[in-house]
């Protein structure tokens, strides 16, 4: 597993190695053993109009090592017209901590005004895909930076849709210069849910375009899979994974888990798994099972921080 820059890196961002979520309960570890990992991953939110402790730790955290921006509220593809406000907030937090890039969603999180706090599939056509791109173009130009687009998890699909969700990022990325967050426990979630082949998905993606991958642990509820990010990485989504790494050739990695929180030991330890997966040793991990009702969205976890950090 690299660990530094690639030779040739995607839109001039750099493969940063292997990552983990910034989240305060680790605080403590970190700030007295180190790092112990090549990069963070920040939910944007957590840090826009904070300027407390969790602040504090992270300015200091990032003078040592990579920071990216990982956002929930951007909604690129609601109706509702873009949110400068937030976009203004964004572009001076990126500013402020000079990420190696910018995150978010390809969903939309709500409409006239209101915020469901969840990550909600498109409609994937031709006029989906004309609005989007335009919301990207206007977003990356005001950022003056790429915008960095992730699959996301679902669980509904529209009738209108007409076109897959890995031809739609991919005629995204290619109108707009974007590059692709492709989270593999996602892929595998949307196609257990969906029917769809998880490897073709992949393999379709433009691999010159994906600047990250995102590993998590989803459970299973019986008739579909939820995107959780509280369990080990299962061994079907440590296979998408290898897939994804040799055909990109090695992009930088993040290991998302959002609730059930591991020690920080623990967290590390199943990070380092990936570096086993790539030598070819896949561990032997099941699919946690788990009863709808006891799930909240990782999105909920993710943004509960707000009140603790």
């Amino acid at each position: 597993m690299q660990t530094t820059q690639t030779m040739q890196p995607r839109l001039g961002l750099p493969n940063l190695g292997l990552g983990v979520g910034l989240r305060n309960m680790h605080f403590e570890h970190i700030l007295k053993y180190g790092a112990g990992v090549a990069w963070f991953e920040v939910i944007t939110e957590n840090f826009i109009d904070n300027h407390g402790y969790a602040r504090h730790v992270l300015e200091h955290i990032a003078q040592t090592c990579p920071i990216v921006m990982h956002g929930v509220s951007l909604s690129i593809g609601s109706s509702d017209a873009l949110d400068f406000d937030y976009l203004k907030k964004l572009r001076q937090l990126a500013k402020e901590l000079q990420p190696a890039w910018v995150s978010d969603h390809l969903c939309w999180t709500g409409a006239t005004g209101m915020n469901t706090h969840d990550l909600l599939p498109l409609p994937l056509n031709e006029a989906t895909l004309e609005h989007v791109a335009e919301r990207v173009r206007i977003v990356q130009d005001y950022l003056e930076r790429p915008l960095i687009m992730e699959n996301p998890s679902t669980y509904v699909e529209f009738e209108q849709s007409s076109m897959a969700e890995d031809e739609f990022l991919s005629r995204l990325s290619e109108k707009t210069g974007c590059g692709l967050l492709l989270d593999v426990n996602n892929v595998y979630v949307s196609a257990y849910n969906h029917g769809f082949d998880a490897e073709r998905y992949i393999r379709n993606l433009p691999a010159d375009r994906i600047v990250q991958i995102h590993l998590a642990g989803p459970s299973h509820c019986g008739d579909y899979m939820i995107d959780t990010h509280d369990q080990p990485v299962p061994t079907p989504v440590w296979h998408l994974y290898a897939l994804a790494q040799e055909l990109t050739g090695g992009v930088s990695t993040l290991l998302e888990w959002d609730a059930n929180i591991p020690s920080y030991p623990e967290l590390l330890a199943e990070l380092g798994k990936a570096r086993l997966v790539m030598d070819g040793h896949f561990p032997d991990m099941k699919i946690n099972t788990a009863s709808a009702a006891s799930i909240s969205t990782p999105l909920h976890f993710q943004l509960e921080e707000l009140s603790t950090s």
